[in-house]
């Protein structure tokens, strides 16, 4: 189980917030959703950054990516990069939370990117001179379904019921042992449901914003299969904000910390408003009305007190908000 919080309220200051001067970052699975928004977050507060991820993308240019299947890499190669690079913070978002469907993988796929990389990653970590501060994004799905109306914090239970869940949960809490061992210096941030500015198509949003582009060209009505289920969603730009921070707090060694928004928005609600602010009628997309699997059961809702106490974070953009830039930005 997580600490307990923390027992004064720890607020940031602006030169914190920034990250206390340039910093060298470097962020794997820099291409993907999360990735893609700490990449350039982190540049536009001065700091250098390397992206490492598989597949190079257009908009990171060369000499800030690295190409590297890191669940397959061995520690060696790892600690290389790292010490290559001088990096003063490293963050683990691959296969972060919303960036795949890393449940649709074999078990032993999910090993390789959630367990096996974690390991590999800590022993290079650990074994570094120069020893930087890593972050592990991980997922909410970590505590199991919750009862409706319940608020995800430190003190819940951690009971997942997949493999995906638990697959990301002992990845997770070999960073925690390591830190408080005091082998590393480390952090774990759960995400909730993301939305935003381009999302992964694998996810449930990328495949709802591609549903809607389909139906703003063609003028029809497109079905997409929608769960019953109330989830916590947060903009992927403040997610960024909120691990960056993660990166800089003393207080957040060897802790585990949850971002969230506190509110539990159903999903066919979050249809209906991405819909509209697309500008499309409300008929555009309609459910299948076929059965979903519903990762996490039916409701997740995040206790939003701990991350203002640990990292002087909220979320700060509105869902309609982040629903019409989304479509703004990936139309452009």
């Amino acid at each position: 189980m997580d600490p307990l919080r923390p027992r004064r309220a720890h607020r940031l200051s602006p030169t914190v917030q920034a990250g206390e001067g340039p910093r060298r970052v470097v962020v794997l699975g820099g291409t993907g959703w999360l990735g893609r928004h700490l990449h350039s977050l982190a540049r536009r507060r001065g700091h250098d950054v390397l992206a490492v991820a598989r597949t190079p993308v257009s908009h990171i240019r060369g000499g800030e990516f690295r190409r590297m299947d890191v669940a397959h890499a061995s520690r060696g190669q790892v600690a290389a990069l790292l010490e290559e690079f001088r990096a003063d913070v490293v963050v683990n978002a691959v296969d972060s939370a919303n960036a795949t469907d890393g449940w649709e993988r074999t078990e032993e796929e999910m090993a390789a990117s959630n367990v096996h990389l974690v390991d590999t990653l800590l022993s290079a970590v650990a074994g570094l001179a120069h020893r930087p501060r890593l972050v592990h994004v991980s997922t909410v799905l970590e505590y199991g379904p919750q009862s409706p109306g319940t608020s995800l914090c430190a003190a819940t239970p951690l009971t997942p019921r997949t493999v995906y869940d638990r697959t990301r949960l002992v990845g997770s809490l070999a960073v925690l042992r390591a830190a408080r061992a005091g082998r590393v210096d480390a952090t774990v941030v759960r995400l909730p449901n993301l939305c935003g500015p381009h999302p992964s198509p694998a996810t449930f949003f990328g495949k709802l914003l591609a549903a809607l582009r389909e139906s703003a060209r063609s003028g029809r009505t497109v079905r997409v299969a929608v769960a019953k289920a109330h989830r916590d969603f947060v903009d992927v730009r403040d997610a960024a904000d909120g691990v960056l921070r993660a990166a800089v707090v003393p207080e957040a060694v060897g802790r585990a910390v949850n971002l969230g928004s506190g509110r539990a928005v159903e999903i066919r609600t979050l249809v209906r408003l991405f819909t509209r602010a697309a500008g499309l009628s409300e008929g555009a997309v309609r459910d299948t009305g076929q059965p979903v699997a519903s990762l996490g059961g039916d409701w997740i809702r995040v206790d939003v007190e701990e991350a203002w106490d640990l990292l002087g974070w909220r979320a700060r953009t509105p869902l309609e908000v982040s629903l019409r830039e989304a479509w703004e930005q990936d139309a452009a």
